[in-house]
């Protein structure tokens, strides 16, 4: 028997229909749409609106349209992992709640917290049910509503994230394609720079935490800056090094969509041409978890059989991680 690979062969997003634009974040904050571009590369995100609406919401339409995608399903599913920095409720998990939406009985389903490294350390977890012949079909799907927790009186952060979601089907595959690598690391002294201080066990809401506004993100730019690009470039080396990849033969750079300059700092760090990095922050902001699902979600119909794809993170914690993929699936569409 050959060995066993989790591949990705079908992939899905989906983002709300409500475009904030930088032009309206100038009438709610004091900022303009070229500070904005020029520091971020964002020019618009998407926003879930609705009453009740929330980031199981969002998954649920990923994974709707990925199973009808895929011919695919719903009770066929083994496992659902929902990658999310902003889950419905504390519990039940959001995937369980993604899950009995989508009608995927038979499947079991929690949540992984990684910040905006989740979707790779989902991805992982997931490839190793599929590696060891546990199941055979899993979904990972990332899911965030960022506007949830952004404070848009606050400059630095209500310019950078938007709401969405992206969902991918994993299966065996015996001839060689699929993960093919993951390397993924976390440190938790980068935790004072990048949080969210209220609303966990240390300090359940109050009227002082919300007064305080501690119930949204916290972020320092500049040691997050230096780490992410720092962390993405390095862990992204080591992953083509430890598996022989020169910058020639990667075909796909897909990065989190965290700010365009680290994107840009990380792909010359790792000596790959801008032609072959995804990006779409400009259209959708820094989506957390569904940024990676996204880029390749829109690159599919480039994206060829056997193509090395690297995939990097990094997200508050600090947790980061890349992940290389061969290809498993011709996508023109």
């Amino acid at each position: 028997m050959g060995k066993i690979n989790a591949s990705i062969t079908g992939v899905q997003g989906y983002v709300p229909d409500y475009i904030l634009t930088n032009k309206e974040l100038e009438t709610l904050v004091d900022t303009n749409d070229d500070w904005i571009t020029s520091r971020t590369g964002v020019k618009e995100r998407r926003i879930l609106k609705g009453e009740g609406k929330g980031s199981s919401d969002l998954g649920a339409q990923a994974i709707i349209g990925l199973l009808k995608k895929t011919n695919t399903s719903a009770a066929d599913i083994d496992l659902i992992i929902c990658a999310t920095a902003t889950p419905d409720m504390i519990f039940p998990s959001t995937a369980c709640i993604i899950a009995d939406k989508v009608g995927a009985i038979n499947a079991f389903a929690y949540d992984l917290m990684a910040a905006c490294s989740g979707f790779l350390f989902a991805l992982s977890t997931a490839s190793k049910f599929i590696e060891t012949g546990t199941y055979k079909k899993i979904i990972v799907v990332g899911a965030d509503k960022m506007s949830s927790i952004v404070d848009y009186t606050d400059r630095s952060t209500c310019i950078i994230f938007g709401d969405g979601a992206g969902a991918v089907l994993l299966e065996p595959n015996k001839d060689g394609l699929g993960i093919q690598d993951a390397i993924l690391r976390s440190d938790g002294s980068g935790g004072e720079f990048l949080h969210l201080k209220a609303g966990g066990s240390v300090k359940p809401a109050s009227h002082a935490t919300i007064d305080a506004k501690e119930h949204f993100i916290f972020q320092d730019g500049q040691p997050v800056f230096k780490a992410a690009v720092k962390s993405m470039a390095d862990v992204s080396g080591e992953i083509m090094t430890n598996n022989n990849l020169s910058a020639d033969d990667v075909a796909w750079l897909v990065p989190h969509q965290a700010n365009k300059r680290i994107i840009e700092a990380t792909a010359r760090r790792m000596g790959v041409g801008n032609e072959k990095v995804m990006l779409n922050i400009e259209k959708y902001g820094n989506t957390t978890n569904a940024t990676i699902p996204l880029c390749l979600w829109e690159w599919e119909n480039q994206l060829n059989k056997g193509d090395n794809i690297i995939l990097a993170a990094f997200g508050g914690g600090f947790t980061w991680g890349s992940i290389f993929i061969k290809w498993a699936y011709d996508s023109k569409k």
